[in-house]
Parts: C-alpha cells; structure tokens; sequence
C-alpha cells in the first residue's frame, strides 16, 4: 500500500515488520497472512474500543473474531487483567495458532503481549498502538509484563509480536496530555542515539504538538528504526539495549512513588531524563538543550514533595539492579549513551533533593 514505512525488527526466524502510516485501518489493511488460525481475539479497553473497535473488526474477513474490552489505565496493568485475558482465551478454546490482537496504548499492549506469550506457552499476537508513546516504544521490541504492588513491570516476559501496525490516524483522537507523553519516549531516541533527529526535534517539536502528519511519521519511523536496530543487536537487554531505558530508573520509581496512574509514564520519563542528565558527565549547554526541548514540548521538568529516601528503595527494585548496585544510564554527549555502574546512593539523592526539592 503507498505512503507506508515498513521498519523489520531482525531476529532470524521471529523478525517482524513495523508498519507505519496514515489511514492504514481505513483502506483495509489485509490481516489474513497474519492470523495464521481460524480464530484471533481482539483485546482493547472501554475508551479505544468504541473508536476504532468496529474499525479493526471490518479490517478481518473469514475468521471468527472474539473480542474483549477491559478497563483503561495503568491501574489495571495487574495480575487480574491478565488473568481474565487467559479466562476468555481458555473459554473461547483457543488453541496454538490462535492469534491475540491488543488495540490500545501501552498498558494494553504490555498485558496482551504478557498473556500471549503465557497461554500454551506462546500465541502469536499483533500490535495495534492507538498511543504515540505505544508507537514508538511499548509496542516494538518484545517486552510484556504487568506491575507489581512493589514495583512496575516486576512481572512479565520478552515475548517478540508477528506484526506491528502504526496508524496515525489514531493519534486524532489522543487527548492532547498523552499526545505529549508520546513525545518524551521520542526526545529520549535523539538523546541516546542520534543527535541529528535531537536536532531536527529542536526544530520541529510545535509541527508534532499540532499533529502534523508528515511529522508525525517522520518521529515515529525514526524512533522505530533506532528502537528496531537496537533490539535486533540485543534482544534480551543483556548489553546495549539498556540504553533505551534512559531516564526509567527514576520515572518508574516516580510513578510507584505517586500511585500508578497520578503522573503519566511519559512525564515521569521526562523529569527522569532531566535527572539522568544531571548526573552525567556532559556539557552544561547539553543539559540545558536537553530541558529545553522538554520544556518546549510541555512536558514537565520536576514533581513536588518527593521523599528522596524511599524513591531511591523504589529505584533498587529495578531490573538493572546487580549486587544492589544501581546501573544508571547516562549521556556522554547528546546522542551517545552508556551505562554507569558504580553511582553512589549520595549522588543520587542529592540530585534528587536539587532537582524536586
């Protein structure tokens, strides 16, 4: 079909195209090569559902399709979502080559994603990301999971989908607050990897707040394409790919700090960006371009009233944690990251204290 961008995410015999474009849903997109079975159910929740549910249904011919539509909200990315995912798979017998499809934002796609890759040990699914921020992260790389009580995306599985498929057109009914949190996830891509897109962001940050198509695209193929190559060099973020969770440490302690749900997953990455940047060896004209552009963005530079001391308990449950020993990553210069594994706890409390004191 014209006006799409194919990205592959390489991993030999699991490698699967990113597809991206405008009004895809809308000029039919063919489903049939991608549900191998004769059945797929579709999970999506109460606020994507009565937009674009009908839609992705007139899109799949000659199956029979199950849906499912669950509550919206990174509260409800928990152990009973999940579960009642794998409740209506089992009721529906779904067997090995029946296909999972999740239509919605991050949190839809992390506990599909996670139920697939748990029922008979492995279903193929498909991404749908109705969110910028799911767009250009969530969706792509295999990563699948739910929260814990303790800690976010404590639970879960690198599980790869078949296909991802990027409508932008869904981005038109975005609220314009997860609009902006999309653009968090995006400046990260320029800040960690490639400082002509931080630059061409620079520029072009009030083109994307106004949806502009061609801009949009732009973002999203870019990020895709670095995310994609990143993830095809490490699968299973035993080296580089750590690199994509610049500014996570702080933000997902930030959000389980605040109670999931209070401060948006991509705001919390942008205030963890800007403490991230702080603790780096970088020019000072560096961070301040860096806090500029997430400023420019409307996205926000720091919360009120945190306890510097039990985020930094919060942030030793991390994944990344070895020998209870923080690895932080950290910039070197905009667009070129590394990780930094021996951090004193003193150090990061007082950049915590500075910055949202």
């Amino acid at each position: 079909m014209k006006n799409q961008t194919i990205i592959t995410v390489k991993l030999d015999d699991r490698a699967y195209p990113i597809t991206i474009g405008a009004s895809i849903l809308e000029n039919k997109f063919d489903f049939d090569p991608w549900i191998k079975g004769k059945d797929c159910l579709i999970v999506t929740n109460v606020n994507v559902a009565p937009l674009y549910l009908d839609l992705l249904l007139s899109n799949i011919k000659n199956k029979k399709v199950e849906t499912l539509i669950l509550p919206d909200g990174e509260s409800n990315k928990t152990l009973h979502i999940w579960s009642q995912i794998l409740d209506k798979l089992v009721a529906m017998k779904a067997n090995r080559d029946s296909t999972v499809i999740a239509l919605g934002g991050g949190v839809i796609g992390d506990v599909v994603g996670f139920a697939s890759a748990s029922y008979m040990r492995g279903l193929p699914y498909i991404q749908i990301p109705t969110t910028l921020l799911s767009q250009v992260d969530s969706s792509v790389g295999g990563k699948t999971g739910i929260n814990h009580s303790q800690g976010k995306n404590l639970i879960g599985a690198f599980y790869q989908p078949s296909l991802v498929l990027v409508d932008i057109n869904t981005l038109s009914t975005l609220p314009n607050r997860e609009l902006i949190c999309g653009l968090a996830e995006i400046i990260k891509y320029g800040a960690i990897f490639d400082k002509e897109f931080f630059c061409w962001l620079e520029k072009n940050i009030s083109n994307l707040l106004n949806r502009n198509s061609e801009a949009l695209v732009h973002a999203i193929s870019i990020s895709c394409s670095i995310k994609a190559k990143i993830v095809s060099e490490d699968e299973f973020e035993t080296g580089r790919r750590i690199i994509l969770n610049f500014g996570h440490t702080f933000a997902h302690a930030l959000e389980n700090l605040l109670g999931y749900g209070k401060l948006q997953h991509g705001e919390a990455v942008a205030i963890g960006m800007i403490l991230a940047a702080k603790l780096s060896p970088i020019e000072n004209d560096d961070l301040e371009r860096l806090e500029h552009l997430i400023k420019k963005a409307q996205l926000p530079c720091k919360v009120d009233s945190i306890d510097s001391n039990e985020m930094l308990e919060i942030m030793l449950l991390d994944k990344k944690v070895r020998a209870k020993q923080l690895r932080l990553v950290l910039l070197s210069s905009l667009g070129n990251a590394y990780v930094e594994e021996d951090i004193s706890h003193e150090r990061i409390l007082d950049v915590i204290n500075k910055t949202l004191s």
